[in-house]
């Protein structure tokens, strides 16, 4: 079934056709049917299936026509989000898809002044798309009302509830009616998000996509096997080695992903970092410089990166490996997005192995190595401009910065 046989709205129609899609992705096959008819929906896909808009067209096409029949104003959907760089990101999507029709949302997230957020509140809006903190924010200073509200999404509800959520998700239910439709979306089902999910729908259709191989076929990723001291001149190699390409390194906390881009400047290599330690505004602008191409290297810790597509990323680093196979296969997903090809490649230190084995057993297969002999090792060694071995300096550099980054965010972050 093609999108334009869709019973949506033809503004819907003519966006999703402007950005060259023609066929639904799996998840979006099996879930804009049920949301359409008003059903609760509890979905569980990994990001980069084509979720947000699995929920987002249906959404506006609901929404829309209600507002064409003429309603009460105030917000009619609200979604919420874990973090700022994806409620911006589903704000985006939302702005795309409903270019062309008369709904409009706004995005409301901590790190910024709330002023200019209950301004546009007071405008109206049909869509807000919020992270919690400054959702709570809002309403108990009744700058938001939330009583008319129809639709209810919570987006990568896994990793709001590894985020410590599950409290403010539960105190949003007395501020939200009772007749609603609700759609749950997350990465994995277990026992907690199941007690939660079930807590929220009412006969809830149940969706779930798991291809045999989570890893994308469109995606080549392989593992080296490279030391914890040497990760840097291996990164410096490859980077140096593929100048123009878009390149997303992932490390596991903030204090490694400032020590990697000192690492990097001392070789010549601009890059910046994303983390939760740096202020929203420069988040933002480190994310849309790294979009727009003029920022080639980005280095990232999970929670930061989670769930964010990035148009053209053409490899992904694991710096350090993740603790999860999830981790993994969320990480080497944030490339060959789409119809892409793209390339991710893990380090694996001696004390990195155990990690490697309990990542490979969960997905069922092994990982291809990439085998470099003692030569080209030794090689990619003496490779480097980096003649800095003091790694006590460098340890104490990193430190200081994490500390510089925790001073200026002492009162923006929520």
């Amino acid at each position: 079934m093609k999108f334009e046989e869709y019973r949506i709205a033809e503004g819907i129609k003519t966006s999703i056709s402007k950005l060259g899609f023609k066929k639904p992705t799996d998840i979006q096959f099996k879930a804009i049917p049920p949301i359409l008819k008003g059903e609760d929906v509890l979905a569980i896909a990994q990001t980069g299936t084509g979720k947000t808009a699995a929920f987002v067209i249906p959404i506006i096409h609901i929404l829309h026509e209600r507002k064409i029949s003429g309603r009460p104003d105030g917000v009619k959907c609200l979604v919420m989000a874990p973090t700022h760089e994806l409620a911006l990101q589903i704000d985006s999507v939302f702005k795309t898809l409903g270019k062309h029709t008369r709904i409009t949302s706004f995005c409301i997230h901590g790190g910024v002044d709330q002023e200019p957020q209950i301004k546009k509140l007071n405008e109206g809006v049909d869509v807000l798309i919020a992270t919690p903190g400054r959702m709570f924010d809002l309403v108990s200073q009744g700058a938001l009302n939330l009583k008319r509200v129809e639709i209810l999404v919570l987006d990568e509800a896994d990793h709001m509830l590894d985020l410590g959520f599950i409290k403010d998700i539960n105190d949003l239910m007395r501020h939200l009616p009772k007749k609603r439709q609700t759609l749950f979306f997350s990465a994995t089902i277990n026992e907690k998000i199941k007690n939660l999910a079930y807590s929220l729908v009412t006969n809830a259709i149940r969706i779930q996509i798991s291809p045999k191989d989570p890893v994308a076929k469109n995606i080549e990723h392989a593992v080296a096997y490279v030391e914890m001291d040497d990760k840097r001149f291996f990164l410096e190699y490859l980077i140096k080695d593929h100048p123009d390409k878009k390149i997303l390194v992932f490390v596991r906390t903030k204090v490694r992903a400032e020590r990697v881009r000192s690492a990097l400047e001392r070789v010549d290599i601009e890059s910046d970092t994303i983390h939760s330690d740096k202020l929203q505004a420069e988040r933002e602008k480190t994310m849309q410089s790294f979009r727009k191409g003029e920022l080639k290297i980005l280095i990232a810790t999970d929670v930061s990166a989670r769930g964010i597509d990035i148009p053209d990323v053409e490899y992904v680093v694991n710096y350090d490996l993740p603790d999860t196979s999830e981790q993994y296969v969320h990480r080497v997903g944030r490339t060959g997005r789409a119809n892409q090809k793209g390339q991710a490649v893990s380090f694996c230190s001696t004390e990195e192995k155990e990690l490697l084995a309990e990542i490979e057993n969960n997905l069922g297969k092994e990982i291809q190595r990439i085998v470099i002999s003692k030569n080209d090792y030794e090689n990619t060694i003496s490779f480097t401009k980096d003649t800095s071995h003091d790694w006590k300096k460098l340890m104490k550099e990193a430190e200081e910065q994490e500390k510089k980054h925790k001073r200026k965010n002492k009162n923006s972050r929520r």
